[in-house]
């Protein structure tokens, strides 16, 4: 594939990751960087945020989708 089509389908993608973030909360689906798991400590001058599970489920998105791509036709 050219690198043309490629741009095209990594832009699908993130249109569709974007509808999903923006319409999921809609359907009771936990939105991505609020999951069960993600650490959050709120102390007197600030806040210490770090997804731990979000970043888990997007690496074996990633994993998946990256497998998918290399396998032949």
């Amino acid at each position: 594939m050219g690198v043309g089509r490629w741009l095209i389908v990594i832009g699908l993608g993130l249109v569709i990751l974007g509808l999903f973030e923006v319409f999921g909360s809609k359907f009771g689906l936990p939105r991505l960087g609020r999951l069960p798991g993600d650490i959050v400590y709120r102390g007197e001058h600030g806040v210490l945020y770090f997804p731990i599970t979000t970043c888990i489920v997007v690496s074996i998105l990633l994993k998946l989708l990256s497998w998918l791509f290399q396998r032949p036709l």
